[in-house]
């Protein structure tokens, strides 16, 4: 059977999966007053199977299965089989049948027997589906199934893990094959299940014994050649415990099946019958996601609507503060048995560079957490004594196994900051992750003002909660204490809800994620490069100190020079610095045209803008502002700043860079920033002087060449732009050839920047105005310049509008790789504001394209440079469409390749580009001789 057309088959494990939603949520009541936490659970944990499955790994066939009763035919063959199992919890068992209610209202089959177990139904379909040449996939981690994998047609999902089983995994746990587990198993016994094994035999044991003598009744023919005595001594006297625990393991799979196979086919739940369930106990956001709402009157919820899980009150008292080992290890040991944690530390410094760590908050269930205290001090000095608290370094070496370890989720808000303090400062790498930041800022990213994506305006939006303000337990002012001086009570209540409120909005937008589509957004785009970003952070990079003073002075005595011309210009000494004293001089004293005052202020504008305008009709002293304010913000930002930013530690500068920064999905970076030194310009050439390689070490600068203007002849489809690509000619010259009248060869260099002006301001809708004062001349030769731009390469304006109405109709508009920008005032009745809209619109779709496919490079290249061997290259930086390592100069030209070669094929398999992605790679002692 062709494998495009072959059946799959998932068999669920439905016992695994009612305990595991039992333990994960807390103890829940429907409407009636029937205890209903594992049936919400299941039941979510069910829909996500389908859901998520339906669209990633196409099964056609599903069923879950249920053991029936506690005996089975194992009982009669062993007595004191499963004799020592508790009980089910007493709210549990009034679940067991409205869990299977729920499952048939999912119409997904539900098949149990009398006398056998779910294992041994589950084996029965999977040879039944294997003998049809269908796939199976068990959906369960329990050990007795993993006799059943085959690595061709059988494979295992452990959904909790979010991990596939298969042959290599199986002999990972095991040490031998899946044929021979139940030989293992058998050995070494299960305690749980009172199979008796042979005493003192382990995992390793077992394994070693099989893989020596083949099977259990080979060892025992042969246990006299067993050379350890009390080992062959165990084995000669377990020879009957042996047999019969091989036969209460082994799989039984001769029963007959209750429902043919193919009535398990997958299809979408009707809807009447799962609202009627979902009603009746009162599920309301998974009613929220069927559509419906609780009147029971179907009706579509829009992809913005909030869904919000059923909330727990936030009860800040009910908050634990950890102080004893005993307290930590049960903390830990429920966050692993979950297997998901919110998670966030408390320092005493905002520079996770610099930053102390003071304690770690972690939260298992809504309303459950806590805090663990690791560095408090007294509040009363250096004579106070120190709160009752746990020795940091014996709790961190405890809280490493569960912030390590592979099979438990760390869910935070913005985790880079604690994944950086917990790797700088106490070694411990947290993995794996999910961080609540990015949820919120892919589903919504452009809708609410200046971003807001921080935990407190997330909690507030999703959750309805206001959280606690950090200057509300620490102070404010020249009060505010760092945290590590808040009494206990304080930061327990602040940092416990903290991870509480990050572990809430992880199960309010993980099921949006997929609801909406952005499932792929979020984990190929964004979380994979939040431990990315931490390692360039915590490398930094190198930093003329005496080039950086060299530069302040010079701006210095360059700013004073053009205050003195400024002031004489205006007739009198003024502090060019106040916006107020600078607008008096210009529109009142002077008589300049323009000036507007502030209705709040009541002084006269005389922002970028206003300057701008002036210089362009002619006005000297507009123009010498701006010249000072440029060098006055090049001192301030660059020239100072960096000196002042180098870690002690390190001598080196460690930015901080954001993911959840713009609305195109393009970085951001702060403490210091980066990304706004001048582009190729004399000024940023200095600048970018002073960043340099270390001793023995070069700077390797690889950057997309014209990548925007590439993607917008593939995104709006222009011949002329895609065949200048292809050909190889520089667009720009060819836009000036074109728009001027000159020839290419010969072009001064003013000229072609003009034309790269032309092509960057108009493809991102700017005005005749804005252009005029871009390239310092009249706005009619501007407008004349840009309905030629549009006669020429006509596709452009056929993009704009095109575009522009998407987001009308649809409220964003989305890059090449799904990423979506909301558009809110695009309908807008103020024309400034539906304007401004309108060209975030057309910018999104060519900026944010950029900027994932920079995001698939990062996360391709250190895996790249591994494979090959080149251990010396450190990717340090990240500027729009360049990136910067530090490398050894013997594999400088090895690391350029394999980087130039990953940034040009960073679309692919995704999408293939119309026009070929081209990368520049340079090296040199600093940052710009490499560029």
């Amino acid at each position: 059977m062709p494998a495009d057309t072959q059946n799959h088959l998932y068999l669920v494990d439905g016992s695994g999966y009612i305990f595991r939603a039992y333990h994960v949520l807390p103890p829940l009541t429907n409407k009636d007053g029937v205890p209903a936490g594992a049936v919400y659970g299941f039941s979510n944990m069910l829909w996500k199977l389908i859901d998520e499955l339906n669209d990633t790994d196409g099964p056609t066939h599903m069923a879950v299965i249920f053991d029936a009763s506690s005996h089975t035919f194992r009982n009669d063959m062993y007595d004191k089989y499963k004799a020592q199992r508790p009980e089910p919890p007493e709210d549990l068992k009034p679940q067991f049948p409205l869990i299977r209610d729920a499952t048939r209202a999912f119409s997904v089959p539900c098949i149990e027997s009398q006398g056998v177990e779910a294992d041994d139904i589950i084996a029965c379909y999977t040879h039944a589906a294997k003998a049809l040449g269908w796939k199976v996939t068990i959906v369960s981690s329990d050990k007795d199934l993993m006799q059943l994998v085959d690595g061709e047609q059988v494979d295992m999902l452990d959904t909790m893990k979010n991990k596939r089983i298969g042959p290599a995994e199986v002999e990972e746990k095991f040490g031998v094959p899946p044929g021979k587990v139940g030989e293992v198993l058998a050995l070494m016994g299960d305690s749980v299940d009172n199979v008796p094994g042979v005493k003192g035999v382990g995992v390793k044991t077992a394994a070693r014994l099989i893989g020596e003598y083949g099977d259990t009744e080979t060892l025992i023919s042969r246990a006299a050649e067993i050379k350890q005595p009390k080992l062959r001594e165990n084995i000669q006297n377990s020879v009957e415990d042996i047999r019969i625990s091989r036969q209460l393991v082994e799989l039984f799979c001769d029963w007959e099946l209750s429902e043919p196979l193919e009535d398990f086919a997958l299809k979408q739940p009707p809807v009447e019958p799962l609202q009627a369930f979902l009603e009746q106990h009162g599920f309301k956001s998974l009613l929220a996601k069927l559509g419906v709402r609780a009147s029971g009157t179907p009706k579509p919820v829009a992809a913005d609507t909030p869904v919000a899980p059923e909330q727990i009150p936030f009860q800040h008292e009910d908050y634990e503060t950890v102080t004893t080992m005993d307290r930590l290890d049960a903390w830990i040991a429920e966050a692993r048995e979950i297997g998901c944690v919110g998670f966030d530390t408390e320092t005493n410094d905002l520079n996770c560079m610099r930053a102390d760590l003071v304690g770690i908050s972690l939260a298992t269930r809504p309303g459950r957490a806590c805090y663990i205290p690791l560095a408090h001090v007294s509040d009363e000095g250096l004579l106070g004594e120190a709160p009752q608290q746990l020795d940091r370094d014996a709790a961190l070496e405890k809280l490493r196994v569960l912030l390590e370890d592979p099979a438990t989720l760390k869910i935070g808000h913005n985790i880079k900051y604690d994944l950086l303090v917990l790797r700088n400062r106490h070694g411990i790498d947290v993995a794996p992750i999910e961080d609540t930041m990015l949820m919120g800022y892919v589903l919504d990213c452009g809708k609410h003002v200046g971003g807001q994506y921080g935990l407190d305006p997330s909690a507030q939006r999703e959750l309805g909660h206001e959280t606690i303000p950090f200057k509300a337990v620490a102070g404010a002012g020249k009060a505010q204490v760092t945290f590590d001086k808040v009494p206990l009570k304080r930061a327990t209540e602040y940092a416990a809800e903290d991870a509480d409120v990050a572990l809430r909005l992880y199960g309010a937008w993980k099921p949006r994620l997929w609801r909406d589509r952005m499932t792929t957004v979020y984990e190929r785009l964004e979380r994979p490069l939040v431990p990315v970003l931490a390692r360039m952070e915590e490398r930094g990079i190198a930093v003329d100190r005496a080039a950086l003073s060299r530069l302040s002075s010079d701006y210095a005595a360059r700013m004073e020079a053009l205050e003195a011309e400024i002031h004489e210009l205006a007739g009198e000494s003024f502090n060019i610095g106040s916006p107020k004293q600078l607008g008096d001089i210009l529109f009142g004293k002077m008589e300049l045209p323009g000036g507007k005052k502030s209705s709040k202020t009541g002084a006269y504008s005389t922002d970028v803008a206003v300057l701008e305008t002036l210089a362009v009709d002619g006005f000297d002293l507009p123009r010498k502002v701006l010249d000072w304010r440029q060098l006055s913000k090049l001192k301030s930002t660059y020239a100072d700043a960096l000196v002042a930013a180098i870690n002690p530690s390190t001598n080196r500068v460690h930015t901080s860079f954001t993911l959840a920064a713009s609305t195109t999905g393009r970085l951001a970076s702060s403490d210091p920033n980066l990304q706004n030194i001048p582009i190729r310009t004399e000024e940023g050439a200095k600048i970018r002087e002073t960043f340099i390689a270390e001793r023995g070490n070069v700077l390797l600068s690889a950057d997309y060449s014209q990548i925007e203007l590439r993607l917008l002849a593939h995104i709006a489809g222009i011949p002329q732009l895609k065949q200048a690509f292809e050909d190889g000619i520089d667009i720009h010259a060819m836009t000036a050839s074109e728009m001027f009248g000159v020839p290419v060869e010969g072009m001064e260099p003013g000229v072609r920047r003009d034309a790269k002006a032309i092509n960057f301001g108009i493809i991102y809708g700017i005005s005749a105005f804005g252009l005029a004062r871009n390239l310092g001349i009249e706005r009619d030769r501007a407008a004349d310049y840009i309905n030629r731009y549009f006669e020429r390469f006509p596709g452009i304006r056929d993009y704009m509008n095109r575009t522009k109405l998407h987001a009308r109709e649809k409220g964003y508009v989305e890059t090449l790789f799904g990423r979506r920008t909301h558009t809110p005032m695009i309908k807008s009745s103020r024309q400034n504001e539906r304007g401004f809209a309108e060209r975030a619109a057309i910018n999104a779709p060519i900026q944010g394209t950029a900027a994932d496919i920079i995001r698939r490079a990062m996360v391709r290249i250190e895996p790249a440079l591994a494979a090959e061997k080149i251990e010396s290259a450190r990717m340090l930086l990240q500027v729009h469409d360049e990136l910067i390592f530090e490398v050894d100069p013997k594999e400088a030209d090895a690391a350029g390749r394999v980087i130039k070669r990953v940034m040009e094929e960073a679309c692919q398999p995704v999408l293939t580009l119309d026009v070929p992605l081209v990368v520049e790679v340079g090296t040199g002692e600093s940052w710009a001789a490499a560029h």
